[in-house]
């Protein structure tokens, strides 16, 4: 009997070990992204010329419905 647990102490031992590093692995924290890190979003260009396109269409649009 004290071979058997002589020969499962170290096997306890490391599967401890282990548990307690797949337990800290998983109540950790996931570190920020490196890529998202100093960027800022752009914009697309040419974006507000199709708005300012449409604001002065409108006006001649209802002169129309009006008439």
């Amino acid at each position: 009997m004290i071979v058997v647990a002589v020969l499962l102490l170290p096997l306890l031992g490391l599967l401890l070990y282990g548990m307690d590093r797949v337990e800290d692995r998983l109540t950790a924290r996931p570190p920020e992204p490196r890529h998202a890190a100093g960027r800022r979003l752009r914009l697309i260009p040419g974006g507000r010329a199709h708005t300012a396109h449409h604001a002065a269409r409108r006006p001649h649009e209802q002169q129309s419905r009006a008439a």
